[in-house]
């Protein structure tokens, strides 16, 4: 089987968990036998470096990527990359974006529309050399490219849903993401969602019929933690992910005043980077406890291993969360979890702690809980363990390769 996929990052240059769920997916799928051309972006030159690096020896194992070529289109697609105001220019459209308006939310790049535009014209101009059964398509930014591309060619489409814009940008969607993202899914002849959260999501906001949907969930890379906790140091509560509104990131800060009107011996560590790290900065020294949060930046390969190792306990407080690798991740590194019920994870974790994002006098408690209780904490921690590994990116795999089987039966 041939796939032709469309994604906009893959590690180690990655802004969340969709580079994390490229990178473990095309490797499964790899080592399963599928064939895979991963068409990406170039990015800024170092990204540049690293792509072409890549397509020779570089950073990957290629025994375990041997079914899999990367091609790269000079395309600069970052989301989350400033806080401009950004349009939607009307004179760069081709006919792979069918779309017009203008653009008012701080969430994503300068001119990111006419990066899309070129990244689609530029990936059309690739399958068309290339011999393929089935389109996979990750994330809007990949939908105008991946549309186009099945009209051309008949083959199937297959969008892959990581976040919509109601998970990036509540209720203030932006209008043209939005447009683009209901428009690949309703083309599409499947739509992958990582949750039946996400699923909801996309029914009931995208009005796709919820028979066209199937869930995969995420899987999680193994781990070998070697955790060592210091007798008598201070306890330390991680938050590790993208500092933004979706992430809940004032929640977590919130929470962390109340644990420190009752347990002076904590820590909190905010390790990501994003458009409220500055305001959480000044947040936590408007509440007085600036001295107890630290705020690492983004942190990648052996920086995450090492955070996780030093945390008691992980918190992911998003406001809406399609999965949430993390959380796994954590787990994996034997810390205990305690998530949102507005997440993906939190349907189908049975050995972590959940709790409504908005909830921060219960954040604080269930924190507190876990930090005061080492029988609670050794019981998170063991059982979640075991839980993480029935999480796989293997059995991910597995499932989109009898999704593929099941569409290419019926064409």
């Amino acid at each position: 089987m041939k796939v032709f996929m469309l994604g906009w990052e893959f590690p180690p240059f990655i802004s969340g968990g969709l580079g994390t769920a490229c990178h473990g997916l095309t490797k499964a799928m790899s080592m399963q036998g599928t064939e895979i051309t991963f068409v990406l972006p170039l990015g800024n030159q170092a990204e540049c470096n690293y792509m072409k690096i890549l397509c020779a020896e570089g950073f990957l194992n290629l025994n375990e990527f041997k079914n899999v070529r990367f091609k790269t289109v000079g395309s600069f697609l970052k989301p989350y990359s400033s806080l401009e105001r950004i349009g939607l220019p009307k004179d760069t459209l081709n006919k792979a974006l069918k779309l017009r308006g203008s653009l008012c939310q701080p969430n994503y790049g300068k001119d990111i529309f006419e990066e899309v535009a070129k990244y689609a014209e530029r990936t059309l101009e690739i399958a068309s050399l290339e011999d393929f059964d089935i389109i996979h398509a990750h994330d809007w930014m990949t939908f105008p490219a991946a549309t186009a591309i099945a009209q051309e060619s008949g083959r199937p489409l297959l969008v892959h849903i990581h976040s919509t814009e109601f998970d990036r940008s509540g209720e203030r969607v932006n209008q043209a993401i939005y447009d683009i993202e209901r428009q690949g899914m309703h083309k599409a002849t499947k739509v992958i969602a990582v949750s039946n959260y996400t699923k909801n999501i996309v029914v009931n906001r995208y009005s796709v019929p919820a028979d066209k949907i199937e869930v995969v969930y995420n899987g999680v890379e193994d781990v070998q933690s070697s955790q060592v906790k210091l007798a008598g140091r201070e306890k330390v509560v991680l938050y590790l992910g993208r500092i933004t509104f979706q992430k809940g990131p004032d929640y977590f800060v919130a929470a962390a005043k109340k644990v420190l009107e009752k347990m002076n011996n904590v820590k909190f560590i905010m390790a990501g980077d994003g458009d409220m790290t500055h305001r959480m900065i000044n947040y936590a020294a408007y509440l007085g406890i600036g001295h107890k949060i630290f705020f690492t930046g983004f942190l990648q390969g052996t920086y995450v291993d090492r955070v996780y190792r030093m945390a008691d306990l992980y918190v992911m407080p998003s406001v809406s969360e399609p999965f949430g690798i993390a959380a796994l991740e954590a787990m994996k590194n034997k810390v205990p979890v305690l998530v949102s019920k507005q997440s993906g994870i939190a349907e189908v974790g049975r050995n972590i702690l959940k709790v409504d994002f908005w909830d921060v006098d219960q954040i604080a408690n269930k924190i507190i809980a876990v930090l005061k209780h080492p029988p609670l904490r050794t019981v998170l921690t063991e059982n979640g363990f075991a839980e993480a590994g029935r999480f796989s990116w293997g059995k991910s795999a597995s499932r989109i390769n009898e999704i593929y089987r099941q569409v290419l039966a019926c064409v």
